[in-house]
């Protein structure tokens, strides 16, 4: 079952990357649209020196793979660079085909529907598809800033410099379609830009504060309860950010799978959540 688990998660990824290529290849690119962050640079790039896309995507991304290690541990890395490398062999086939359409309202609403569709899928089951978010999450760990607004300014300096080469017309559908991908993206995957507080009730309070800790960087507020049925209980509470839901769950299954956890979204955090990752005693 755990092998079907793994099959299961890893074709999710793969579907996933393949829809965002489609968007990519079929949507934005023969209309001059950008989509953000690593792939945004890798259009400007391409359209300037006419290096392969699917190379430049992959390339680019490879320095924050690296920071992603450090940030978000072994596992996202193999996760991650899996969805990169089907994202780049995606990009490569559908580059030859005839493209969908070339009417920019058309390009700009279903190309970054369908973004959103494909990005949402990789980030629900583990992966990522844009290196530029590790860079986000290690800014919001060491400074407090928020990963979706840090994300946004990237793009909106990538979105300037297309502006300034391809006419600000281009700037403005990239950035409309950036929108509608984030929104696609809030309701597949609940929350692009908003942080996530996590409730664990369990009876192995000490060793998963302490694994989340050590893993995530998180703190972790113990608290005591008691079910009605169950008797006493330990209750965990974290705010943590979208990339790392998954992590945690899959932490909190490999300690305890009899674990409650219910996560919710966060509209506002004031004080500092966020400590410098270091083993736990």
């Amino acid at each position: 079952m755990k092998i079907l688990k793994y099959v299961w998660e890893y074709l999710m990824l793969a579907l996933g990357a393949v829809i965002a290529a489609i968007a990519i290849e079929e949507f934005l690119v023969p209309c001059t649209i950008l989509d953000g962050g690593v792939v945004g640079v890798s259009i400007i790039i391409n359209n300037l020196t006419g290096i392969k896309l699917s190379m430049l995507t992959l390339i680019l991304n490879i320095p924050f793979l690296i920071i992603g290690l450090r940030v978000m541990g072994s596992k996202f890395l193999i996760k991650a660079g899996f969805s990169m490398m089907v994202f780049s062999f995606a990009l490569e086939v559908f580059a030859p085909m005839t493209d969908i359409t070339e009417e920019y309202l058309l390009a700009v609403c279903f190309g970054g529907m369908l973004l959103g569709i494909g990005v949402g899928i990789v980030i629900s089951f583990g992966g990522c598809l844009d290196g530029t978010e590790t860079v986000a999450i290690l800014l919001n760990r060491k400074f407090d800033l928020p990963v979706g607004r840090t994300v946004l300014f990237f793009n909106i300096i990538i979105y300037t410099v297309a502006g300034r080469l391809f006419g600000f017309d281009r700037a403005m559908y990239s950035l409309l379609t950036y929108y509608i991908t984030s929104k696609v993206l809030d309701f597949i995957e609940s929350g692009m830009n908003q942080a996530k507080a996590a409730m664990i009730i369990t009876n192995d309070g000490k060793e998963i504060a302490d694994m989340i800790y050590q893993r995530m960087g998180r703190t972790v507020t113990i608290l005591e309860g008691e079910g009605l049925i169950s008797g006493k209980k330990v209750v965990l509470y974290c705010v943590l950010n979208r990339l790392e839901v998954y992590e945690l769950k899959k932490l909190i299954n490999d300690i305890d799978a009899s674990a409650f956890i219910t996560i919710n979204d966060v509209s506002e955090i004031i004080g500092n959540h966020i400590k410098k990752k270091a083993a736990a005693e």
